[in-house]
């Protein structure tokens, strides 16, 4: 931890520089990492004791800490200014005056030092009081240097825990101008109101806590004519009575809610009191990437970065075995090999596991990484029960399995009439491999495009190094390549390279939900081409029923002859799409095609999509996406050519009914 003498802090004020460190001449933490019109102060929350005043204080270590505000300076820590004092309100309290700040009593009205202090130990203590309000008033005067009004949250926590009619937040309004700031303090009240926290009913009240010090509060209203301050009283709902034990998810849930709602309320006071009417909570959010979070991300890269789920579940033998059961599928189950994993599971998982998510600040950002760390482990458990009977169940929990909506979803599409398609002649591998070259390069995408006969699908995108591959044994009619151009260029081969361009490495990993999200965009791509057709539903149809016949039934021939028969697929298709779902040993994955592009679809209308092209994303994180874009954590998408729509044709149009009918 850095330390700072005083003038080298005023200097860094002055200069607008960012600050994160310890006053040297007091026990004020301070970090300031944009100069924002928002700031956030914990001054009940430290422990520090001089061992002088210790070694005569009748309170212990315990009873101090409880008679503070225990945790509050944990629960800003994501904000991007927090002064928090980290030395005990016992030794001076500054939500008292400077003359007044030396407590003599406890809260139970006996004396809190057995021996008189002296004035060297009431001097130090005033000294540090006054050392804390330089550096408060100069930053103060910094920030309404640069903004019309600023807000200053004066967080602290209640002596007691709430019950099931006792608010969980205060706000005090003592000293509030409510006939001024009345928009902004309901807007306050409403934000912390729907917080959630885990088997907790969330209550909010404001209330005139006149008998409480607030010092703080007052001297801003004294010197700082432009400065809202709100008190904000917390319940000790993260901790039981005694202090010893904390609640990790409550604590969690309070940091996540107090970020979203104390930046929320600041930039409804900024569009309220400012020209800038579009400012969100995102702009009040530190800009800079916390160097501890680039570390973990770097870690993590490494360790996971060679970790490949389809590499180890496509099998080596597809085609001859493809050549064995078509010529006798009632007599013959294929008998897929798979690569030998190279991956030791359990050392995977200790180093994972050992990664310290709890010293990110952020705690959005540290739930993505703790989810994306138990995502991983689960496609360890995947990957380490290739070709076992394991291996359902852990696809079953991994990627799920289709539900009665899909399951209807897809009937719906294959007993609706056909829509009529015009007759294309076919192209060969290479050259619709030269077509999806050819766009690649138009859109500036430096990417092989290359042929092999040992892929499932017609094509996809490989990661190392980033390219396109072709399946070498299939043909493609013009509108399939034009699909595929969509598809693979304009989503996975746009997101791969837009997130090696980016910082945080986790979105060339991909987040927890990516597959549903990154193929709806894919096939959402196709439609939005101009280039969908029935059949290609069909297709995505069949494999949601192909997936839920293998969950029934668990044999190969029978959701084979139920493609085949029932469905009136070709065989060669229905060995494909069966396979697709046999392999490894019941892969669930492909249920998610036709799911995903609903939902994509349905979000479209609702909000833009354009930040999910970052990388490897998820629609579950898009809010946490968009913000990071906005706070620049995360670079803007370079590539999305996908997002053009082309204008819908006739047949196109009645497509867009049938899809219209689906339910998301």
């Amino acid at each position: 931890m850095q330390i700072y003498q005083l003038d080298e802090i005023i200097n860094l004020i002055n200069h607008s520089q960012p600050v994160c460190g310890i006053l040297a001449e007091s026990g004020c933490f301070i970090k300031i990492e944009n100069y924002l019109p928002i700031i956030c102060a914990s001054i009940h929350s430290g422990k520090q004791l001089p061992q002088s005043l210790k070694q005569v204080c009748t309170l212990n270590e315990s009873e101090r800490y409880l008679g503070g505000s225990p945790l509050c300076d944990e629960l800003i820590d994501a904000q991007p200014i927090t002064l928090i004092c980290l030395d005990s309100l016992f030794e001076y309290d500054l939500n008292q005056p400077k003359a007044l700040c030396t407590r003599y009593q406890t809260s139970a009205n006996t004396p809190l030092w057995r021996n008189k202090l002296t004035n060297k130990q009431v001097k130090s203590a005033q000294l540090k009081h006054s050392y804390f309000f330089q550096v408060y008033d100069l930053l103060l005067r910094k920030l309404e240097s640069l903004y019309k009004h600023i807000i200053v949250f004066d967080i602290r926590s209640s002596q007691t825990v709430a019950g099931n009619d006792m608010p969980t937040f205060i706000i005090d309004s003592s000293q509030l101008n409510l006939n001024r700031w009345a928009s902004v303090v309901d807007k306050l009240k409403y934000n912390l109101g729907q917080i959630t926290i885990p088997n907790v009913k969330t209550l909010c009240s404001i209330q005139t806590q006149s008998l409480k010090a607030n010092f703080l509060a007052t001297h801003t209203n004294t010197e700082f004519e432009r400065t809202l301050i709100i008190p904000i009283e917390i319940s000790r709902l993260y901790m039981d009575e005694s202090g010893t034990h904390h609640y990790p998810l409550v604590i969690d849930a309070l940091k996540l809610g107090l970020k979203n709602s104390l930046s929320g309320t600041s930039a409804y006071l900024q569009r309220v009191t400012s020209a800038n009417k579009k400012l969100t909570k995102a702009d009040m959010l530190g800009s800079s990437i916390d160097p501890y979070v680039l570390t973990l991300d770097t870690q993590l890269y490494r360790l996971s970065q060679k970790f490949s789920t389809l590499k180890y579940i496509n099998p080596k033998n597809l085609v001859s075995e493809k050549k064995r059961f078509l010529s006798a599928p009632s007599r013959f189950k294929p008998k897929f090999t798979y690569l030998q994993l190279t991956l030791d599971a359990n050392e995977f998982k200790r180093q994972l596991y050992r990664l310290d998510i709890h010293k990110i600040s952020d705690p959005a950002v540290k739930r993505l990484y703790s989810d994306i760390i138990n995502n991983l482990s689960s496609q360890v458990d995947l990957l380490t029960s290739v070709a076992t009977d394991r291996f359902l169940h852990h696809s079953l929990g991994y990627y799920g399995k289709p539900d009665s909506d899909a399951i209807n979803n897809a009937q719906f599409l294959l007993y609706a009439k056909p829509l009529p398609e015009p007759e294309e002649r076919l192209l060969s591998a290479s050259d619709a491999a030269e077509l999806m070259s050819t766009q690649a390069k138009a859109w500036g995408m430096n990417s092989n495009v290359s042929l092999s006969a040992s892929l499932l699908a017609k094509a996809m995108i490989k990661s190392s190094p980033t390219q396109l591959v072709v399946n070498l044994n299939a043909n493609f009619s013009a509108s399939e390549v034009q699909r595929l151009i969509a598809h693979e260029l304009g989503v996975h081969m746009a997101t791969s390279l837009n997130s090696k361009s980016q910082g945080l490495k986790i979105l060339r990993l991909g987040l927890p939900g990516t597959t549903q999200t990154q193929e709806g965009l894919a096939i959402l791509a196709e439609l939005a081409s101009g280039h969908m057709a029935h059949s290609r539903l069909n297709m995505l149809a069949c494999r949601v029923l192909a997936v839920n016949s293998m969950i029934k039934e668990q044999d190969f021939y029978q959701t084979y002859s139920y493609l085949v028969d029932e469905l009136s697929m070709e065989n060669d298709a229905a060995f494909t799409t069966t396979a697709r779902v046999y392999r490894g040993g019941g892969f669930t994955k492909d249920h998610l095609y036709l799911s995903g592009f609903l939902q994509m679809l349905s979000l479209s209308n609702q909000r833009d999509l354009t930040n999910l092209f970052v990388g490897k994303t998820s629609h579950q994180y898009l809010d946490l996406i968009d913000e990071l874009v906005t706070r620049q954590w995360i670079k803007p998408a370079k590539y999305t050519p996908c997002l053009q729509q082309q204008a819908p044709t006739e047949s196109a149009q009645k497509l867009n009914y049938l899809i219209e009918s689906l339910r998301t």
